[in-house]
């Protein structure tokens, strides 16, 4: 897992960069601090399977109410990322070689914390020639044999370096939900997320519909990184055309004061109005608040999600 380094130390790659001042937060963005004898279980039986989760890693603020009630992020191969994007709370660097015995020990976490759904995620690895595509589908085979009545989501890299085979191998293990987030508008790509491509993650997307147009998408950005409105609304659009089933918005919160600044705090009636707008535009299920996250809720907004389906193809 994790230390706690200073923020300086934890990211060298990010030092060099001016400091950026860190708003107070207002009053809906305030969680309490994880208590509970469900967050111990959780992050104990974690300790014990020696996994990382993202929940940590990027400083979720919704890790108390997660753990408390036996939800967790998997984060695979690693908890160094090869990329540096400027929002991102994991370190970069380059990482260790891939653990073989990763995915059975996620299986088998997954079985003991007794999971109805589960959001497996993980640091990008341009430095695999797969970008980690089997490693990811040797997780969703391993979590299939251990607990076959799980629901299995994925949070993808973009496979922005790698051959088209590695988006077949993971849609191949017939993940029940694939999601790969865009972050925010394109505008902002260049100082936001300087590693990625937006039409590239963008046609990702697409392509897994392409290639089983059973599997329901998910991507996500974040608002209050210097976007407007109307970007906002043109990246649903965009969404929409690659046929993206669900959204996710949630407000941006600056790790440390080197990491990209918070321009502004979206308020709830600004967040209900993008909600309003996607589901408008076609979205079977949108989470839009400032609290979301990718995976929070996740298991609750798949079964909505299934239910959407059905309901728009008529089934009972």
């Amino acid at each position: 897992m994790r230390d706690l380094k200073l923020p300086d130390q934890r990211h060298p790659e990010k030092a060099h960069r001016p400091d950026n001042a860190q708003p107070k937060k207002p009053s809906w963005i305030r969680v309490k601090a994880p208590t509970s004898e469900g967050y111990k279980k959780t992050r104990d039986i974690l300790r014990e399977k020696k996994l990382v989760t993202v929940c940590e890693e990027a400083g979720c603020p919704n890790v108390g109410e997660c753990w408390s009630q036996g939800h967790a992020t998997m984060m695979i191969m690693g908890e160094i990322c090869t990329r540096g994007c400027t929002f991102c709370n994991v370190a970069t660097g380059k990482p260790q070689a891939l653990d073989a015995f990763e995915p059975g020990r996620v299986a088998h976490a997954v079985e003991q914390l007794g999971l109805k759904h589960v959001v497996i995620t993980s640091v990008d690895r341009d430095d695999l020639a797969d970008g980690g595509a089997e490693h990811f589908a040797q997780t969703i085979r391993a979590i299939r044999h251990r607990a076959p009545d799980t629901t299995i989501e994925i949070l993808t890299p973009d496979f922005l370096k790698c051959p088209p085979s590695a988006l077949e191998t993971v849609v191949a293990a017939r993940p029940d939900v694939f999601n790969h987030n865009l972050e925010t508008v394109p505008g902002l790509y260049p100082e936001v997320r300087p590693g990625a491509r937006y039409f590239h993650s963008l046609r990702l997307l697409q392509k897994v519909k392409e290639m089983d147009p059973g599997m329901f998408t998910k991507s996500g950005i974040m608002v209050g990184l210097g976007e407007d409105r109307q970007a906002v609304l043109q990246v649903m659009d965009d969404m929409r055309a690659a046929d993206v089933d669900f959204l996710t918005i949630g407000q941006y919160l600056q790790p440390t004061p080197k990491h990209h600044r918070v321009s502004h705090f979206v308020t709830p009636e600004e967040f209900k109005s993008y909600e309003t707008a996607a589901y408008g535009k076609g979205f079977l299920m949108v989470s839009a608040t400032p609290l979301t996250r990718s995976s929070y809720h996740a298991g609750d907004d798949f079964d909505r999600l299934r239910s959407a389906r059905n309901a728009k193809l008529g089934r009972a």
